[in-house]
């Protein structure tokens, strides 16, 4: 054989053989669907592909098994949907701690602002107001509320471990730890770009108004005035408040209270829905008429279960992890889909109508909250509107026969196993 032919055939064979890989390469699959395929399935030829030989901080990739090792089913990109309190820089004072996420540490949460406070027994939030609405979720202990509205009406009310408090943007309002160990509490801002340190207090106007304007507008001589704090008290030890309903009494005064509580157990309302693999228990204007701008869902899946795949059509969802372990998946047009882990103390994000689903990872309880900024909770399950569209129109897109198609959960089960 000539050296030319010789070249010819070797070159052909290795033709075939690059073909063949590629073929193989990029052979789509169930479980692993795209061209090329993703992840560490690519790597069993060649470990060493999957490994990360640089500098690394191993405690925090532990914790991100899903964005060191994604699903075969990923793809793409998407902004980071995962946050947390726990690096969160705490600002602390006597009394208690405040430490928050905003939009600015946390760019795709547009629409809601978190906070984390913790209030000794008898620590005091220094009577303020916002521009923005406040709902709270009582993680720990219990705090004392008080706030009025427009007409001068008052509400003095206890909240315990598990209750929620809201308070319309504008309204004045203080806060008071009464637990035995005081309180901790998440609060939420209708507006991502909201900041915690940056309120309309109480100490500040009063230090900033000239003392003849304090005289005129209490009617009591400027001298009265004059050992007002001139720094403002923010977080501050305060003493025990007395009984509430004395408090109630004093507050209502001749205008009364308010014709609405603002505050609500969330932890004691039955489930909206319980199933085998957890329950839910959702809190929005229909129920906590109080709440006009923030609806709430506080879920529970059981070890082995998985809030259900499903999405948001009327706003972003804000995540809050306060048991357990989780892994979420969000789906978006292109495709893209990421997966991320959350423990208790972090943050997740899922924009309006973006596909999600949220699996308990560990071996006990997943207790989270989705808030969002809306007047009452929507979600539309993918199974619900698959089992409520003709099977026939199913079955030609998914490949599956209508027999099985007439067994998927019809009812919205929220969490899974139903």
């Amino acid at each position: 054989m000539d050296t030319l032919s010789r070249r010819h055939l070797l070159a052909a064979a290795a033709a075939g053989t690059v073909a063949t890989a590629a073929t193989a390469a990029q052979a789509a699959s169930f479980g692993n669907p795209d061209r090329p395929p993703q992840g560490a399935v690519n790597t069993l030829d060649n470990p060493a592909s999957a490994t990360d030989p640089g500098p690394q901080n191993p405690a925090l990739a532990a914790q991100f098994p899903g964005a060191f090792s994604p699903p075969a089913t990923d793809v793409g990109d998407m902004p980071l949907f995962w946050a947390s309190f726990n690096n969160a820089p705490r600002r602390i004072q006597n009394g208690g701690w405040a430490r928050q996420v905003t939009q600015a540490d946390f760019a795709i949460s547009e629409t809601i602002a978190g906070v984390n406070m913790r209030l000794t027994r008898g620590g005091i939030r220094e009577m303020h107001w916002h521009q923005q609405a406040e709902w709270a979720y009582v993680s720990k202990g219990a705090c004392r509320i008080t706030t009025i509205d427009t007409s001068g009406r008052a509400n003095v009310e206890d909240v315990g471990e598990g209750g929620l408090w809201y308070f319309p943007a504008g309204l004045p309002h203080s806060l008071q730890g009464i637990g035995e160990d005081g309180t901790e509490f998440i609060l939420c801002f209708d507006d991502g770009k909201a900041t915690e340190y940056n309120t309309l207090m109480l100490t500040e106007w009063m230090a900033h108004t000239p003392p003849d304007v304090l005289a005129l507008n209490f009617g009591l001589p400027a001298e009265t005035f004059a050992r007002i704090p001139l720094d403002d008290l923010y977080i501050f030890q305060g003493r025990m408040p007395g009984p509430l309903a004395a408090d109630q009494a004093q507050a209502a005064g001749a205008a009364g209270r308010m014709p609405q509580s603002s505050v609500f157990n969330l932890t004691g309302m039955e489930p909206t829905r319980r199933t085998r693999g957890g329950e839910v228990r959702i809190v929005d204007s229909r129920n906590f008429p109080a709440a006009t701008t923030i609806a709430a869902a506080l879920v529970t899946v059981h070890p082995g279960g998985m809030r259900e795949m499903h999405w948001h059509p009327n706003a972003d969802e804000w995540q809050y992890y306060i048991a357990g372990a989780a892994e979420m998946t969000v789906f978006n047009t292109g495709p893209k889909a990421v997966t991320q882990n959350f423990k208790p103390g972090d943050i997740g994000y899922v924009k309006k109508s973006l596909g999600h689903y949220v699996r308990n990872t560990g071996t006990t309880d997943l207790v989270f909250l989705e808030v969002f900024r809306a007047p009452e909770f929507q979600d539309v399950s993918l199974s619900d509107w698959l089992a409520h569209t003709p099977r026939a129109m199913v079955a030609q897109h998914l490949n599956v026969d209508e027999a099985t198609i007439a067994r998927f959960p019809s009812d919205k089960p929220a969490v899974v196993p139903e």
